[in-house]
């Protein structure tokens, strides 16, 4: 029962980051941390980096820190927790950074309408260069019109 408790732990803190994710993007990322940010939504960056990279740092602090008192005394379920923020934050490399923005030559071919679902309202989100009228904030729950979109 403990192992249930744990993996219900687990997928619960995912499907909530998801929500975390698009708060952040919408009132922090287009908000009072712009200036992180901006340089994310300039066409053809040149750099191998954007000061945007350190929300993956803000990010991976507090898992970071529930791992760490998820095992004192003994593991516990802020473990979990952690756990969970780290396969989300796995799960939006693998789609934000790889297959929606091509940092990486990986998955660069693909015919899943899912992904090119996601990969559509991201180029929308991105389609406003300024910080204003931002729209599909959310990583891997976005409006259905764009999964019609791409069958």
């Amino acid at each position: 029962m403990i192992i249930l408790t744990f993996i219900l732990t687990t997928l619960i803190t995912f499907v909530i980051m998801e929500g975390v994710t698009w708060c952040t993007h919408k009132y922090i990322m287009h908000g009072f941390g712009w200036f992180l940010h901006e340089d994310h939504h300039q066409p053809g960056y040149p750099h191998v980096f954007e000061k945007n990279d350190a929300f993956f740092i803000i990010f991976a602090t507090p898992s970071i820190l529930l791992f760490f008192f998820g095992i004192r005394p003994q593991l516990n379920f802020l473990f979990f927790i952690g756990l969970g923020i780290l396969l989300y934050g796995l799960a939006y490399f693998l789609i934000h950074d790889v297959l929606i923005h091509r940092r990486f030559s990986w998955f660069k071919n693909t015919q899943n309408w899912y992904l090119r679902g996601l990969r559509k309202a991201h180029k929308i989100h991105h389609k406003h260069l300024d910080k204003p009228d931002g729209e599909c904030f959310g990583m891997l729950f976005v409006p259905l019109k764009y999964f019609k979109k791409v069958q």
